[in-house]
């Protein structure tokens, strides 16, 4: 029986594992959960699958919370601090990470800093810190093992086979909703657009960093630190049909893919249950029905973002958490409508020329950078919408 704290457990990834664990309550029980504001679904699930502890970041939240379930077995915590509690249990035998944006680096490494293995499936810390994270995560002799279908999959596909002949990794993007768009149809963009994603049912802000690409500039970040290959070794390929989830191509011109329907309980059973297989009520995969794959260039101009990603690598330091936080402002502006589509990659840019990047050597150094950045992404966003 594997004990399991969810990070992010009211979130599109924290419902899929929690759908895992009902269907196999012999391998998994659930120890403890975090949210940020949710405190309803968060209620439903302590009820059902009874944790020791669960918290939410919103001090409010998690004050309504405890009104209700105060005759509950359970140790209702508050605030960035409780999550971090939550992350630590003693009891924990792996800690799967989801939640989303940067609010998710503390925990994680507060995980990985008591010993646990972490299921990693939100990008943003390994973008702010990756360094710093595989640093610590061999310091405690844990592992973090990738979630996003992306990384499993070249998880999956390196499994067996020596880095040292590993020449590309090959990201692959489904374009998102707006792919056949011109950039002047763009600038006229609304949120419920860009949220209409044609394979993936995900949450707002991940679904619009599809729309921009500025999902793959994060995962090229995260590819890096997660697989330790040079960025130049990182390729994205747009997939429009996300059946192959990213390749690994070796020095012998060998290319290994891991296909599959677009269902992240795939991936997160994988980490889950490393390195067994679980059998899932998933459905087969059927390519004489599909028919065809087809693979595209990014287009680059159209959708700067990746770029971006790769601009922060070459720069090094805090520029990814610079990166990243300046879009989480960004696209919280846009599903606000305060901003337009195309100013995301502006307000991001612009950020980050005028950030003054710095080694991260500890996490104050990925936290300041952080904060700074939405600072500064903050003013120009307000200025964009005067």
């Amino acid at each position: 029986m594997k004990k399991i704290v969810i990070l992010g457990s009211t979130g599109s990834i924290g419902t899929n594992t929690l759908d895992i664990v009902a269907k196999f309550p012999e391998h998994f029980q659930v120890i403890g959960l975090t949210a940020g504001t949710n405190d309803e679904k968060l209620e439903e699930q302590l009820r059902v699958f009874k944790p020791a502890a669960v918290a939410l970041s919103d001090k409010p939240a998690a004050a309504r919370l405890r009104d209700r379930c105060g005759g509950a077995s359970v140790n209702i915590l508050s605030g960035p601090e409780g999550v971090a509690r939550v992350a630590q249990l003693p009891e924990a035998d792996l800690v799967i990470s989801a939640i989303v944006g940067g609010a998710g680096l503390v925990p994680t490494l507060s995980a990985i800093r008591a010993g646990k293995p972490v299921a990693l499936a939100n990008k943003e810390p390994m973008v702010m810190a990756g360094k710093l994270m595989q640093e610590e995560a061999r310091r405690h002799g844990v592992r973090i093992f990738p979630v996003d279908s992306e990384h499993s999959a070249i998880f999956q596909a390196m499994e067996g086979h020596r880095r040292q002949d590993i020449l590309r990794l090959i990201l692959t993007a489904s374009g998102g909703p707006l792919w056949e768009l011109s950039r002047q149809q763009m600038q006229h963009v609304k949120p419920e657009q860009a949220l209409r994603h044609p394979n993936w049912k995900m949450g707002a802000k991940i679904t619009i960093d599809s729309a921009t690409l500025m999902n793959k500039g994060l995962e090229v970040v995260e590819a890096r630190w997660l697989f330790d290959i040079p960025p130049a070794q990182i390729e994205v390929l747009i997939h429009r049909e996300s059946i192959i989830h990213s390749l690994v191509e070796y020095c012998d011109g060998s290319v290994i893919a891991q296909l599959g329907l677009p269902d992240m309980r795939t991936p997160i059973s994988y980490a889950m249950n490393y390195p067994e297989r679980m059998p899932l009520e998933v459905p087969p995969l059927d390519l004489a029905g599909i028919g065809k794959l087809t693979f595209f260039r990014p287009d680059h101009e159209r959708f700067p973002c990746l770029g971006l990603g790769y601009e922060a690598l070459r720069v090094g330091g805090t520029m990814a958490a610079t990166l990243n936080a300046a879009n989480e402002v960004a696209v919280a502006a846009y599903l606000q409508e305060g901003i337009g589509f195309l100013d995301i990659a502006d307000v991001i840019r612009t950020t980050m020329d005028a950030h003054a990047p710095r080694d991260v050597t500890t996490l104050e150094d990925a936290l300041e950078a952080d904060r700074w950045a939405r600072e500064k992404a903050g003013m120009l966003v307000r200025t964009l919408v005067r």
